[in-house]
């Protein structure tokens, strides 16, 4: 026992002394471009098994020495036959310190021999199967305190866990391992105990405390007094560094100000997402958002861009202009999407899953590093522009003789360099320049444009080039609800090739499942819960725009699906993973909402939407227990699941169901959608009778929409609650203000 329990705190010990980025959860960045197998080269000695992956992660470890297994029988088999532990690390392609360990570490033939010889090492893209990630970050969470990624974790044969960590240099990890497998070989039996212990635990972790079925407009008041008091009121966002935009928060704000009216709920919204596109978080020449801030104040980021970040924010920046008709929500959220539709659609369709934070410092050497495409010297700024248009930039994006702290730079790659950030404003800059603001707006417009194209020929950072379901299902909603808000057809065709090619490659009509992701010409991994909530989301959103009822009809197929693949029948709410794979030592059900939503958050609110779109009363059921399987996570620490309070305030609300009988191609009917589209309305849905398929299929679920017409050959809005309709109107003001009713 004394033995074990020195092993452990070595493993604490060594995780104390890290760098923060490296264990606070946050530890990503990215690498080299996205690989392909190498098979054949001369440059390396080695191949491993991971060479036939698809998952670029996967692949970059496939020339290590460490005898790589992926995640399956076959290494499960071997351990067993051996009696040898399992080395379990899990990351993805856009981490940085992934990236530092597999050339410091799993390139190293020292570290390697340890493994080979006394372990089975196994490599999990996370991306791919966050079914294991889930399982066993909350075994690291639960025994560190923390975790993140790299995730690293030593299993018994039977996969039950006994230390883990994050990030070790190869120092501490020979040293680990080494006592890891002398503890093995001399008292096996302390290990198994405490794998046992550890399993049983979170099996339990797993399980959610008791339901309960008060669901009140209270709950929702509590979530906003919580996310109130860890508000960040001088740097706007939510607690101190490193900083996440929130996404979820975000839009559970927006929906908490139009139910109650509480202005702070606006601000706080408000303040962030002017924070954040200001900052050095927004790539200032480039567009879109880097994933997190190292700082308090928005300034020093990692660089990586996730797509799934990029669609979120772009929803709650279109939210916010639709609340405000401020033109900067509406110019930033413009700014997401074009970046996502330049640099991470892929050719075929469906987007890209991220886009690296390390890239080449020079394209002739490989030498890589964090943030080398984003960052600037004056000097550097200096030689594209003018002296005098780079002073007039310098000014304004704050860039000096190097802005970046130590404290955020851990291994000094930023040092003398500057993250551009909105240092003065327009007014502010002209004021010193003694310019109008019209002139320095047209100079900063050109010197944007100019470094933008200079910052082109550097080496790019790599993209991880798989399409994953969920995330283009996140996509598919932020391009379609960006085409209604910013009458903006591009935005739509992209949404419709996006669901097109999903539907085409990650869906197998004759079962009804789902594939995970798609890369190199196949797809891999079934999919998960998330994989289908955020493709339904998606589907619903893109119905709402074109009015195909077939992607309508899509949903609700998958909606079916889900309920038989995913569905937790005794607790209620759903398993994040189906039951095939019986590798795993327990099903989990993720009810907390992080970077992105979690499944049974937006599980819930498809269902409440669906609902209204079929009226079945099953689902309107199905949606009230998810809600109430988690309502004691609500009670206890609402502030963890905004999203999932989003689903409740659609549950309370009075949903309007607004429909429009007209040509949807035609003049009229466009006048009457723009006013709904003008409009943040979160707890509605938009229905078109077009006198054709689409109203004869939604009739069959909504036996009141057969007898919606257009009147005096006009296109005609019907504004109904609980499917009992208003006066209709063809006027676009009166249809204004039956939306704008309360009542």
């Amino acid at each position: 026992m004394l033995r074990a329990a020195v092993l452990i705190l070595a493993f604490a010990a060594s995780v104390s002394e890290l760098p923060q980025a490296a264990v606070n959860g946050s530890a990503q960045s990215n690498d080299t471009q996205s690989p392909q197998p190498r098979v054949g080269t001369q440059r390396y000695r080695t191949t491993n098994r991971l060479i036939n992956a698809k998952s670029p992660y996967l692949l970059l470890h496939a020339h290590n020495p460490v005898d790589w297994y992926p995640w399956g029988t076959e290494a499960f088999d071997r351990a067993r036959k051996e009696n040898k532990p399992i080395f379990l690390s899990i990351g993805y392609f856009t981490c940085h310190w992934c990236h530092v360990m597999e050339r410091e570490s799993y390139s190293d033939p020292n570290v390697a021999a340890i493994l080979n010889q006394y372990f089975v090492s196994v490599k999990v893209d996370r991306e791919e199967r966050p079914d294991i990630d889930r399982l066993y970050m909350s075994y690291v969470e639960s025994t560190t305190g923390t975790a993140g990624w790299p995730l690293n974790v030593l299993l018994t044969p039977e996969r039950k866990p006994f230390f883990g960590g994050t990030y070790f240099d190869p120092g501490q990890l020979k040293s680990l391992l080494q006592q890891a497998a002398d503890t093995w070989n001399k008292q096996p039996d302390l290990i198994t105990q405490t794998a046992g212990r550890a399993a049983r635990l979170m099996q339990i972790v797993s399980q959610q405390p008791l339901a309960t079925d008060v669901l009140q407009p209270a709950i929702l008041d509590q979530v906003f007094k919580q996310l109130a008091l860890t508000f960040d009121h001088i740097n706007s966002g939510f607690g101190d560094a490193p900083k996440f935009p929130r996404p979820v928060a975000l839009c559970f704000l927006l929906r908490y100000y139009v139910r109650t009216g509480q202005r702070d709920a606006l601000d706080m919204t408000l303040n962030t997402l002017r924070a954040m596109e200001r900052g050095g978080i927004r790539d200032q020449l480039g567009g879109g958002f880097h994933r997190y801030s190292t700082d308090a104040t928005w300034l020093v980021p990692h660089f990586e861009k996730m797509l799934y970040d990029q669609a979120q924010l772009a929803i709650v920046y279109t939210e916010a202009y639709q609340i405000t008709h401020d033109s900067s929500y509406a110019n930033t959220a413009r700014n997401i999407l074009d970046f996502t539709l330049r640099e991470m659609q892929q050719h075929r369709g469906g987007f890209a899953s991220a886009e690296d934070a390390d890239s080449r410092v020079n394209p002739s050497k490989p030498e890589t590093r964090e943030g080398a495409f984003y960052v600037w010297t004056s000097k550097e700024i200096e030689i594209v522009l003018t002296k005098e248009d780079a002073q007039v930039f310098d000014f304004a994006y704050g860039v000096d003789d190097g802005d970046v702290p130590a404290p955020r730079d851990v291994r000094r790659a930023l040092n003398g360099k500057n993250v551009l950030y909105e240092a003065h404003s327009t007014e502010e800059t002209a004021k010193k320049f003694n310019l109008t603001n019209e002139q320095i707006s047209k100079k900063l417009t050109a010197a944007r444009k100019t470094l933008f194209e200079a910052r082109s020929h550097r080496p790019h950072p790599p993209i991880d080039d798989k399409i994953i379901t969920s995330w283009n299902g996140m996509m598919i909603s932020a391009l379609a609800r960006a085409s209604q808000a910013f009458d903006e057809p591009r935005y739509l065709e992209r949404a419709q090739v996006t669901a097109k090619f999903v539907e085409a490659h990650l869906y197998d009509s004759r079962n009804g499942k789902l594939w995970r992701s798609y890369r190199a010409g196949g797809p891999s991994v079934d999919g998960f819960l998330d994989d289908s909530t955020d493709l339904i989301s998606g589907l619903l959103d893109l119905y709402q725009s074109d009015f195909d009822v077939h992607w309508l009809t899509w949903a609700v197929s998958l909606q079916e699906s889900q309920d038989w693949l995913f569905e937790d029948a005794k607790e209620g709410g759903y398993f994040d993973a189906d039951s095939s794979d019986s590798s795993l030592l327990t099903r989990t059900r993720e009810a907390n909402d992080g970077a992105e939503p979690s499944p049974n958050s937006t599980a819930a609110m498809n269902l409440l939407r669906l609902a209204q779109f079929t009226d079945r009363a099953q689902w309107r059921d199905r949606a009230q227990s998810t809600i109430s399987a988690f309502t004691a996570g609500l009670e206890s620490d609402p502030g963890t699941l905004p999203a999932l309070a989003s689903a409740l305030d659609f549950r309370l609300a009075q949903t309007k169901q607004i429909l429009i009988a007209g040509d949807p191609a035609s003049q009229d009917t466009l006048a009457l959608l723009r006013q709904v589209n003008i409009r943040f309305l979160p707890n509605k849905i938009l229905l078109l009778a077009d006198g054709s398929i689409g109203q004869e299929q939604l009739a069959r679920w909504l036996p009141f929409i057969a007898g919606a017409h257009r009147i005096q050959d006009r296109a005609t809005a019907y504004v109904c609650e609980n499917y009992v309709c208003k006066l209709p109107t063809a006027d676009p003001d009166v249809f204004a203000r039956l939306l704008d009713d309360k009542h």
